[in-house]
């Protein structure tokens, strides 16, 4: 049998002559052998790989009729060495492996050979053993032989995914944008600072190239080495030809990405800084856009765009769709990132990167630029204007604890310049930041008003969850109910009045209005907030309530939402956006309870516009000043919405948590709005939403403008136009 062995293009030969065929490199995270056999062959595979320098990681793909796919691979753990056995049998339909000898560039040697028998293939593992070294041994078994069936032939080219299509729509709107008169952006106007260390030449190579293809005037490229030891790296910046608009800054020692790109900064000219990594490249026209969009906003501090994810050889993988700025979600997860330009005069005042912050030190120093800004002037243009490469070998992926811990330090940090002692512990994803607020000396008084009719089990169980489930040591309970007949309810309602002080229940027979409920509790309650609770919720998790409460310490905080599951576990409330189906829905539902969402949003608190009135706790202040719910406009359907857009018009926050999550028996106590006179209604409420708040053509700023507004699941929807930020 003749095996041939196919490298991809992450894989090239280390000796250009030939003289050591065993002897490979990998310039990317993606390299792989395909190892191809006949149809009659030689029954035993025994392949044999070992690192040159730091461990490697192999994975095997096995071909069972279909292809490489991920569920067929089997991952082994880093060593320095391998000895892989493998039984194809001695005819078959399947004629392939796929060998990836590591997931990062190095260098390594690789080696094949088949046998017809087992005593052969032994002999020859027992030769390999022989040195001495310390080796893996790995038997992969009998390997499928024979397609389960006949694969599908496919004819053409394949269409691009929507992650390319979307890109590329991108840049062909921003080629044809008209540039503006330049004003705020004449002379030097922006610095690219990229720390180097080590880099090889292909990944310096495309960072050159995608600058000069910007073709903008007024900016500058600085690289600040690290003290590289690559004999690669230094050829390099000795082979470059002289540019006025690109520096080196070669640094004799190495002191680690912060100290390099303060370096770097301090060469700088620019009025504007942007950070770049070594391994990563800018987008096509990203420059002009920026440009564009600085001299439209002329007032701006900081702008931030969207990236395009990227394999080693800088095909498109995924996108990163950022919201709107927000704080919030900020404390949980550096969702900002790449690209950010920064004023150079503003950095220089908060004295550039700090040191002591590896891994997070970007995070340290967004947390503390960010501070005090004027949230309008913090801009987001969603543009994929950054390229990052995902090889692996990132600082903050290598040393993800280390880096963990040092943007911790830095969120800490930033709340107590803000006399707000915290602690940052883990978010559902346990290496984002849930920042746990100091505890009150005496929680404040929370009135939970909660509209009921009838309907012994739901007000029974809330009840008995509130006083016996839920830890929070100060709240008052009113029951709102507009004519319940059942003994039962009646009954219950006077035990609880009995044993509990801190218990009310005003029965008034009148038709349903959930506004008015809502107001007849507010107007009679006694605390310094009110939660607004639907009687078909349960409750989960004992600390729900000081969690909402506690979320109350973000500036501006005037409604807190809380995470609803249906009872399947699916996800019933992860926040409500202004705007689908012209209208307003809740994102996400119906996923399960651990869905993340992009940039595991869903994993961390966030700032919305909107939250359910199924759970809805409202500051004092924030009652006092928007006032009691529309009774008129919105009897039973979105006055939650409204509620909350009138909030958020008056510059209120509205904070949604997943770390107070609940059990939705969603309208079980109501029944539905899909006929008859409550559809009327209905249909007459979604009239009033669209008159008082032209809900059909709100942009909510919790979504970022590329994802659709039809459905509760968005998708991203190929751009035709360009999506230019504005401060007004």
């Amino acid at each position: 049998m003749t095996l041939k062995i196919l490298p991809n293009a992450d894989l090239e030969p280390e000796n250009a002559t030939g003289a050591d065929p065993e002897l490979w490199k990998s310039q990317g995270d993606d390299p792989a052998f395909e190892i191809r056999f006949s149809p009659v062959r030689k029954k035993l595979l025994v392949l044999h790989m070992a690192a040159t320098d730091e461990p490697i990681d192999p994975k095997f793909y096995i071909n069972r009729g279909r292809g490489f796919h991920e569920r067929d691979a089997i991952s082994l753990p880093e060593a320095h060495r391998f000895i892989v056995t493998a039984d194809v049998g001695a005819v078959g339909t399947i004629c392939a492996l796929r060998a990836d000898p590591a997931s990062f560039p190095t260098t390594f040697r690789f080696g094949i050979k088949a046998f017809s028998s087992a005593k052969s293939a032994e002999e020859y593992v027992t030769q390999l053993l022989n040195t001495g070294e310390k080796t893996e041994r790995v038997d992969l078994g009998k390997l499928p032989r024979h397609w389960t069936k006949v694969p599908k032939l496919r004819f053409g080219k394949r269409a691009a995914n929507l992650t390319i299509r979307y890109a590329d729509a991108n840049y062909r709107l921003a080629a044809d944008l008209a540039p503006l008169p330049v004003s705020a952006t004449a002379g030097t106007w922006l610095s690219v600072v990229v720390p180097v260390y080590n880099a090889p030449v292909r990944y310096l190579d495309d960072l050159i190239r995608s600058f000069n293809m910007q073709a903008e005037q007024g900016t500058e490229l600085i690289l600040s080495d690290d003290g590289s030891t690559s004999t690669e790296t230094r050829q390099w910046y000795k082979s470059q030809p002289a540019a006025d608009n690109i520096r080196l800054v070669l640094n004799e020692r190495n002191g680690g990405i912060a100290a390099a790109t303060n370096s770097g900064l301090s060469q700088a000219s620019g009025r504007w800084i942007a950070f770049l990594d070594h391994d990563d490249v800018v987008a096509p026209h990203a420059f002009k856009l920026i440009r564009h969009t600085l001299e439209q906003n002329p007032d701006a501090n900081f702008l931030y765009t969207d990236e395009l994810v990227v394999d080693d050889t800088l095909k498109p993988t995924g996108v990163m769709l950022k919201p709107a700025y927000d704080s919030v979600l900020l404390s949980g997860v550096n969702y900002i990132n790449h690209f950010s330009i920064y004023r150079h005069d503003r950095l220089r005042e908060i004295g550039y990167l700090r040191t002591g912050y590896d891994g997070s030190q970007d995070y340290d120093l967004l947390l503390r630029y960010l501070e005090g800004l004027p949230e309008q002037s913090i801009l987001h243009l969603p543009y994929p204007a950054y390229w990052w490469r995902r090889n692996g070998k990132t600082y903050s992926r290598k040393f993800m604890d280390a880096a963990t811990t040092n943007a911790r330090k830095a969120l800490t940090e930033r709340f107590e310049r803000q006399q707000q002692p915290v602690q940052v512990e883990g978010a559902l994803t346990k290496t984002l930041h849930r920042v746990v607020f100091e505890p009150p000396r005496e929680w404040p008084k929370i009135s939970i008003v909660i509209p009921s009719k009838d309907n012994f089990d739901l007000i029974s169980r809330i009840l008995h969850d509130l006083f016996e489930k839920t830890d929070y040591p100060n709240f008052e309970v009113l029951v709102v109910d507009n004519g319940s007949t059942d003994p039962a309810v009646l009954n219950l309602y006077e035990r609880y009045r009995r044993s509990h002080q801190n218990f009310s229940a005003a029965v008034v027979p009148e038709a349903f209005n959930f506004s008015r409920s809502v107001n007849r509790g507010l107007s009679a309650a006694t605390g310094e907030h009110s939660l607004i609770l639907n009687n078909d919720v349960e409750v989960i998790d004992a600390g729900w309530l000081k969690e909402m409460v506690s979320c109350l310490a973000y500036d501006r905080t005037g409604i807190v939402g809380a995470k609803l599951l249906f009872p399947n576990d699916k996800m019933q409330h992860a926040g409500v956006v202004i705007g689908f189906g012209g209208l307003a829905g809740h994102w996400y539902l119906n996923k399960p309870k651990e869905f993340g969402g992009p940039m595991n949003r869903l994993h961390l608190r966030n700032t919305m516009t909107c939250v359910t009135g199924a759970v809805m706790l409202i500051s004092g202040d924030c009652l006092r000043k928007i006032g009691l719910f529309d009774e008129e406009n919105f009897a039973v359907a979105y006055n939650d919405v409204d509620y909350c857009l009138r909030a958020h018009k008056a510059g209120y926050r509205i904070i949604w948590t997943p770390f107070a999550c609940l059990y939705h028996h969603e309208s079980l106590s109501r029944g539905s709005d899909k006929s008859g006179e409550r559809k009327k209604r209905f249909d007459q409420e979604k009239q009033n939403l669209r008159r008082l708040h032209a809900t059909q053509n709100f942009a909510d700023k919790a979504l970022n403008p590329a994802y659709s507004r039809d459905k509760s699941d968005p998708r991203i929807v190929v751009p035709t136009r360009l999506f230019i930020p504005s401060m007004s």
